[in-house]
């Protein structure tokens, strides 16, 4: 395996570029699991994000190294695998016996799903087959990820808030497709490129409604959840988000509730 492939320069710079981009979109849960620790609790939030995202980069990583002269995609996932690896132990550090349960539960899933995809394509099948089959169960899984975000969309039409719509990770999910549709375009590999295309419109989306309404008024929904968070998924580059609720046991009308309390305590 060719460390670099230098006969094809822009194949270089599309690559290290997206591993660049790339490994700041990883970064940003970082906030999140400072929080985490300095409460010695994970605070409502859920391990399913993180678990998906190892288990993307173990697949595409996969990929990569059937593919051969693949290095930088190996590159960009081994550096997604300990990321999720060291935000997945902090979880169970600190996670609820619940909780740390379900996290573990969620991680032999993980592994047994990777390891039935292993011996599934290695051992029926061999070459270019086997490449193509690999490829196409990690285009499958990522462009069924990017479902979640359309959550967020939906959340921002129906409230004119962009509060959970963060601009600067939505600006570097866009470039980070960009760069990885760049190096498949390139590599003439479709399994690449094909979901980076549909990162690339959704980033813009995001984009493109924060720049609408970031200073609209917001419209108050009653009866959800005042907190959601959004994780990234970075599945070889391509711009994934998963959407969960805090569970922070308070919602609008509790809040509400609570403020008619104090009122009437002022009154009396």
């Amino acid at each position: 395996m060719a460390i670099l492939d230098l006969h094809h320069p822009w194949l270089l710079v599309f690559g290290i570029l997206g591993n660049i981009i790339s490994i700041f979109v990883y970064l940003a849960p970082v906030s999140i699991f400072i929080r985490i620790y300095r409460a010695k609790s994970t605070m409502g939030y859920h391990s399913v994000p993180y678990v998906i995202a190892i288990f993307s980069s173990m697949l595409w990583m996969y990929y990569a190294f059937i593919k051969k002269n693949a290095t930088l995609l190996i590159s960009i996932n081994s550096i997604g695998i300990v990321f999720e690896t060291i935000y997945i132990l902090i979880f169970l550090v600190f996670a609820s016996s619940k909780a740390r349960r379900n996290a573990l539960k969620e991680l032999f899933l993980c592994i047994g799903g990777f390891s039935i995809i292993f011996l599934v394509s290695w051992f029926p099948f061999s070459g270019e087959i086997r490449i193509s089959l690999v490829g196409w169960i990690c285009v499958a899984f990522s462009i069924a990820v990017f479902a979640s975000p359309l959550s967020i969309v939906l959340q921002v039409f129906r409230t004119k808030s962009v509060e959970f719509l963060p601009f600067y990770l939505s600006f570097f999910l866009t470039l980070s497709a960009v760069m990885w549709f760049g190096y498949g375009l390139i590599m003439k590999d479709l399994r690449i490129a094909l979901p980076n295309i549909l990162g690339f419109f959704l980033g813009l989306l995001q984009i493109l409604l924060y720049a609408i309404y970031r200073n609209a008024k917001p419209v108050v929904e009653e009866n959800k959840n005042v907190q959601e968070h959004i994780v990234n998924v970075e599945m070889l580059g391509t711009s994934n988000q998963l959407v969960h609720p805090v569970d922070s046991g308070r919602n609008i009308s509790d809040g509400v509730t609570e403020i008619n309390m104090e009122n009437n305590d002022q009154g009396e």
